[in-house]
């Protein structure tokens, strides 16, 4: 089972990106899949914000129009909206044994909960190579 980051959910739906193709290609088989895709709130709200603000993208869509993407996936069978455990806390405060980046908060946060969820992380930021422990790949490196 996977767990998809925000930047995939951007490219997929956003024609401007370079990734636009392969990330639609790639996310489009996960939702019309067997398989369990996990979207967090912490990356399907970045998806809304990134997608309506005009300093991110020169085209964004507006805010009601991204929650309806966000809508349309979660209404699928194959999704579901993984939550932190009780010990959500202390594979935090591992993961950000060490670093120095406040940056880095958000992706261990995603880390956090892939890893206590047994879940693969999908994403393109190679930041995630960093989390001891986390299972996460870069699909679109390996359709390359």
């Amino acid at each position: 089972m996977i767990l998809v980051d925000a930047n995939l959910l951007m490219y997929a739906v956003h024609e401007q990106f370079e990734a636009h193709e392969a990330s639609k290609i790639w996310l489009d088989e996960r939702l019309n899949g067997t398989d369990a895709v996990a979207l967090p709130w912490a990356a399907l709200l970045a998806f809304v914000r990134l997608s309506a603000s005009p300093r991110v993208l020169s085209r964004p869509i507006t805010l009601r129009e991204a929650t309806e993407v966000v809508g349309a996936w979660l209404a699928l069978p194959v999704t579901w909206t993984p939550e932190p455990s009780d010990h959500h806390a202390q594979v935090l405060a591992d993961l950000l044994a060490g670093e120095s980046k406040a940056d880095l908060v958000p992706d261990a946060h995603l880390a956090a909960t892939a890893i206590e969820h047994g879940l693969v992380l999908c994403s393109t930021d190679r930041d995630f190579a960093r989390f001891e422990g986390l299972r996460w790949t870069d699909p679109l490196k390996r359709r390359a």
